[in-house]
């Protein structure tokens, strides 16, 4: 059956897969291509390729070439017929056939004529498969007769007549050229008043005195011999009359009031009319009924000849010319008739077909009158030609049914009327042949990014191949957006891209075989010019620059040249061009005008221009300072998806150059109002290439600015709205917690309008379990943050991955991050506690680690809580006070700080997750070692005697152990507040109270006195008191000594002296006393204080704290204040009744923290848990715990 043919593009889309490009040609039409491989076996019949013209006219001073050429497979063997039979070669010697043509060459030069060999000659071709003949070819020499001998009269005629000079030039062939000269072969003027005639005549409408002379001259050239020939002179002499009279126009040429004019389809209709009159008449067009063709009519001869070009059928009509001046108007009518000679319609081509198939060859031709249409099969009518019964003739058609290898043969379809015919061969070939590719293999196209690429793929095949494209690998159906095939074979990708890189395979097949071919193709970066010429107006005499920087692909080499008004640089050494600059020095008003930069590579070219402007020197008015002005004229070009080229002119710079332009966008879509920074360009810079997001409404403004600061905004360039596109990004900050143990709550920052790149952002979440096998379970939510997911296993680690996505597409997939579901409260506690006590102060816990399966959540840490249970010395508590240490990580040991001595303790140790506290491990038990005692709560010293005082003391809050006994120091001072020898004494640890005799009398002492444990000294106690004078005496002032005693000497306390004495001194005591009072409430010191600071007993010095250990530290309830009589040691150092390993001085003790070797970093918080104690012991009181450095 008969392939039809398909459109002559069809879009694909990638979409489907396998995507197979099929292409399918016009039959009816195909031609056999001239690739030599492909003649080497493929059977053709013959085609004519050329042959001289119907019309053939000759030179006869040459040699006669008659052309005609023909292809085919075999090739054909040529013959010719003249005037009608057989033309025999090789019987004139003069005639000559060239090898492997049928082109004839008749060799007139040496002998013969011209003449001889007129006639009419066609020539056929032939080979097995048929037979072509050419048209008939007429052949005639030219002719260039010489003028008839004339005796030409002088014209003698008076001024202002009209003129006729006739030529009447010989008939020749072709028609000669004729032009009117004088004797110098100077042409003669013409013009409205002299013109020459399509006939060649001269016309004067009327003539003048200068039109006297003696040498009109009628030439006539002939084109085919190259000759001149020119007639007799002809004089003529006006005859200047004192008065003319003047008359309307009359035409001279043509006659009467109409006439009749026929022309031929295309060729040119020429119209004329030519009027004599006085003045000289102006020729007028219409045509009636109808208007005279826009673009086909033409004037000549100064508007006395029409003419229309390409004239057609509808041409027809009257043509009607009117000849006007000031004393009247005529007009004549031509009416114009267009035949036409046989055209085609339809031209029978050739057809290729396989075996039982069938075809049909058309020949439509037109013409006035209508053409006669006749068939020939290989050169013989078809009435007589061999029977075919595959073949039908219906008229203008021939029908072919399941044609055999028989069936080939050459067709001739002649139309023909009376003004001339058509003549076309047309084959049919029958053939078996299988798909042969005939573009060559691995060809490299190379293309220009984001233009069409077209990758060729010649074929030929019978029947006729379908066409398949593949990319890359065969097998691979091409995926890609919208490819173009067409019928040729070829395809078209209307913008390549970078990614469309790569081999092409073309495949053929048809029901014989297949063929493929590959091809290759390399899309390289356009050439861009990057920085261009700009604008410039400079004075004369001064120097300019254009700036041109060319981007390109990296394997193109580009060439740049520069064109001034396009066309060359003028040849002046002023003008200099550099790699990418053009200077011209020494500016004149000749250099202004348009200068372009043009850029060309092997596949493409750019180009930029500016306008260069020159003006004369002005004079330079006092310069005014100020911020630029806003740029204006901003201007949107190049405008792509994720780019646009922004232009602008400056502002004047108020005679500070403008440093730097900056360029800012509003987004009216999603945050109208709010202008953000988009670049900073150089000063120098009028354009910027914007990089732009997808699916934003763009507005942008400039602002300029110089040393002195910035311009205001520029007025808003149009808006640009930016097509939708995937979004580029994900959302960030993706985290996976669980809120309950048997869930999952995935979060992210979510992205914002800006970056949404296109209406209806969502958001794909998708997790699945880490360590099982399960498939991604995916969820599409709106644009929220925040997504649950239920019912999962408790603490589960799972991947998570949350992608963005909009109704353009999805943004790049995201990397998996790992979360876990909910925590549950760890299930199992650490075991083997042990405690391990360092001294009175410190103990080190270890405990083994809890299983991670057990902990059901993040590992936060260990948690100790301990309490102090009991005292081995008092029993009088009602509450027991818990206190906690953390230790973070997966520590398993860990130090208990500020532990009191000689104590009690419980503890037990728990894990943490993010959920909270898993179960208590069993509690253990521990006691701390006797430490050092405290100070004695307080010290008294009562009833003074002359050689005796009485002490009297509470035993310390703290004893930190069984005390031992006390220990008194003590040591008088001088009226020189000297101290004197110091005594030491021991004293039992059951008495409160103690007397000191032997002592002297009216002497200052002072005591050092602390307690003592099996652990070592405690913190010692100071106080000073002073013995009574003798009886004889007054008791001198005593802070603390008790009252003054009397004497108690009668005879004494009754003189006069005494008691005035008394009374002095009682005087001077009460003041002292006075201001003593003054100064220690103003925090002064007395001299026997200052002495004692001064003699510090180097023995007597505070007590140590245990290396590595702490001392005692109380709740706040048991710190007191010393008595009033307490000092201060002589070492100036304050001591606390507290140990001074004591947590208080460190702030709040809330989850301290301790490294492995005690170091604090574990938390210790004041949290208490009151539980009732044993007997009647009362509650402790809350103790601050506070953090310090080191243990160890």
């Amino acid at each position: 059956m008969q392939l039809k043919i398909m459109p002559k593009k069809k879009r694909l889309s990638a979409g489907r897969a396998p995507l197979m490009l099929f292409l399918c040609q016009m039959i009816s039409a195909l031609e056999v291509p001239l690739d030599p491989k492909l003649l080497e076996d493929l059977v053709q019949p013959p085609t004519i390729t050329q042959q001289s013209p119907k019309d053939y006219i000759i030179d006869p001073r040459e040699n006669i070439v008659i052309q005609c050429e023909a292809k085919g497979k075999p090739s054909p063997s040529f013959s010719w017929t003249r005037n009608g039979t057989h033309f025999d070669i090789d019987k004139d010697p003069l005639v000559t056939m060239k090898p492997g043509s049928g082109t004839l060459t008749i060799n007139i030069m040496s002998e013969g004529k011209a003449e001889t060999y007129e006639g009419v000659y066609q020539c056929t071709a032939r080979n097995e498969r048929g037979a072509a003949i050419s048209n008939n070819i007429v052949i005639r020499p030219s002719r260039s007769p010489l003028w008839t001998k004339e005796k030409l009269e002088p014209i003698i005629l008076r001024n202002g007549q009209s003129l006729v000079l006739p030529c009447r030039p010989p008939i020749g062939l072709p028609p000669p050229i004729i032009f009117w000269m004088d004797n110098s072969f100077q042409r003669l003027p013409q013009s409205e008043r002299v013109s020459q005639g399509l006939n060649g005549d001269l016309y004067f409408s009327n003539v003048l005195p200068e039109d006297t002379r003696e040498d009109y001259i009628c030439y006539a050239r002939f084109n085919h011999t190259q000759t001149i020939q020119q007639k007799q002179p002809i004089s003529v002499k006006v005859i200047s009359a004192k008065s003319h009279r003047q008359r309307p126009p009359t035409f001279l040429t043509p006659d009467g009031n109409t006439s009749r004019k026929e022309e031929l389809r295309g060729n040119v209709l020429s119209l004329e009319c030519i009027a004599e009159g006085l003045p000289t008449p102006i020729i007028y067009w219409i045509k009636e009924d109808g208007t005279l063709p826009i673009n086909r009519t033409f004037y000549r001869n100064f508007k006395k000849t029409l003419q229309i070009v390409q004239v057609t059928e509808a041409d027809s009509g009257n043509y009607q010319c009117i000849a006007k001046n000031a004393l009247g108007a005529i007009h004549h009518t031509i009416s114009v008739t267009v035949k036409a000679a046989p055209y085609w319609i339809i031209a029978p081509q050739n057809l290729v077909l396989s075996p039982e198939e069938d075809g049909t060859l058309i020949c439509r031709a037109n013409g006035n009158p209508k053409p006669r249409i006749s068939w020939l099969s290989n050169g013989v009518p078809i009435e007589i030609a061999p029977d075919d019964p595959s073949r039908k003739i219906d008229g203008d058609t021939i029908i072919f049914s399941k044609v055999q290898e028989r069936s080939s043969a050459v067709y001739q379809c002649n139309a023909s009327n009376e003004y001339g015919y058509l003549l076309a061969n047309a084959f049919v070939n029958v053939l078996a042949e299988p798909p042969r590719i005939l573009t060559s293999a691995n060809t490299l196209y190379q293309v220009i990014a984001n233009r069409p690429a077209l990758l060729d793929c010649a074929f030929f095949g019978s029947p006729l191949p379908t066409i398949e494209w593949f990319k890359g690998a065969k097998g691979s159906a091409l995926r890609e957006d919208i490819y173009v095939l067409h019928e040729n074979g070829t395809l078209e990708i209307p913008v390549a891209q970078k990614d469309s890189t790569g081999t092409y395979t073309c495949v053929a097949r048809n029901k014989l075989g297949m063929a493929n071919n590959d091809v290759h193709l390399e899309i390289k970066d356009p050439t861009r010019i990057i920085k261009q010429p700009e604008y410039a107006v400079v004075q004369r005499g001064s120097t300019v620059s254009f700036e041109c920087k060319v981007k390109h692909d990296h394997t193109l080499i580009p060439t740049v040249m520069w064109l001034k008004d396009h066309g060359e640089l003028p040849n002046d050494g002023r003008f200099t061009v550099d790699k990418d600059r053009l200077v011209v020095a020494d500016v004149n008003d000749d250099d202004g005008g348009t200068y372009t930069c043009v850029a060309n590579t092997t596949l493409d070219n750019v180009s930029a221009s500016a306008v260069l402007s020159v003006v004369a020197p002005t004079p330079t008015p006092a310069p005014i300072y100020d911020v630029p002005n806003p740029p204006f004229d901003l201007e949107l070009t190049d405008q792509l998806d994720r780019s646009v080229q922004l232009s602008w002119t400056p502002g004047d710079d108020n005679n500070s150059p403008i440093t730097k332009f900056i360029i800012e966008y509003e987004d009216a879509m999603h945050e109208p109002g709010l202008w953000h920074h988009q670049t900073e360009v150089p000063g120098t810079q009028t354009t910027a290439q914007l990089k732009l997001s997808p699916y934003v409404n763009y507005s942008f403004r400039v602002m300029a600015e110089n040393n002195l600061g910035r311009s205001l905004p520029s007025e808003a360039s149009e808006q640009y709205l930016t097509k939708a596109a995937e979004p580029d990004k994900n959302p960030t900050a993706v985290e996976g917690l669980g809120s309950e143990p048997d869930n999952l709550v995935i979060t992210w920052k979510p992205l914002n309008g800006f970056e949404s790149n296109g209406p209806g952002l969502q958001y794909k979440v998708s997790w699945r379990q880490k360590d099982g096998d399960d498939e991604w379970t995916s969820v599409v939510v709106a644009n929220v943050s925040k997504y649950i997911v239920s019912g999962t296993p408790t603490f589960v680690p799972y991947l998570i991955k949350v992608q963005a996505l909009n109704d353009a597409g999805f943004a790049p997939e995201p990397a998996a991050v790992m979360g876990h579901s909910g925590e549950d409260l760890p299930m199992v506690a650490p075991g083997n506690v042990r405690v391990n006590v360092v001294n009175s102060t410190l103990a080190e816990v270890h405990w083994d680690p809890v299983p991670l399966k057990s902990i059901r959540g993040h590992l936060q840490g260990y948690r100790i809580y301990y309490w102090k249970a009991q005292s081995s010395l008092t029993r009088n508590r009602r509450h027991i006070e818990k206190k906690i240490l953390t230790f973070q990580g997966s520590k398993t040991h860990g130090m208990l700080p500020g532990l009191e001595p000689f104590s009690h303790y419980t503890l037990n140790v728990r894990v943490v997750n993010g959920k909270g506290e898993g179960p208590a491990s069993p509690d253990k038990v521990f006691n701390t070692p006797e430490g050092v005692p405290s100070a004695p709560s307080s010290l008294k010293i009562v009833n003074p005697t002359l050689d005796s005082l009485t002490l009297e003391w509470e035993p310390p809050s703290h004893p930190n152990g069984i005390l031992t006994e006390y220990t008194l120091k003590y040591q008088p001072i001088n009226s020189t507040h000297e101290l004197g020898p110091l005594v030491d004494l021991k004293i039992p640890a059951n008495k409160t109270r103690w007397i000191l005799k032997n002592l002297n009398f009216s002497t200052r002492y002072k005591f050092y006195f602390y307690a003592q444990t099996a652990a070592g000294s405690g913190i010692q106690i100071t106080e000073e008191a002073i013995t009574t004078v003798d009886e004889a005496g007054i008791l001198p002032p005593d802070v603390g000594a008790g009252k003054a005693m009397a004497s108690r000497q009668v005879d004494i306390a009754t003189q006069g002296w005494f008691i005035g004495l008394m009374c002095a001194v009682a005087l001077l005591i009460l003041i002292l006393l006075i201001v003593c009072f003054i100064r220690r409430n103003k925090g002064g010191k007395y001299p026997v204080k200052e002495k004692e600071d001064a003699h510090a007993d180097p023995e007597i010095q505070p007590m140590k704290e245990d290396d590595g250990t702490f001392g005692e530290y109380s709740d706040a309830e048991d710190h007191k204040p010393l008595k009033k009589g307490s000092r201060t040691p002589s070492d100036r150092t304050v001591k606390k009744e507290d140990s001074d390993d004591s947590l208080v001085d460190y702030g709040e003790g809330v989850n301290g923290q301790f490294n492995e070797d005690g170091s604090f970093i574990g938390q210790y918080s004041g949290k208490k848990e009151k539980e009732p104690a044993e007997g009647n012991e009362s509650s402790e009181a809350p103790s601050p715990v506070n953090a310090m450095n080191s243990f160890v």
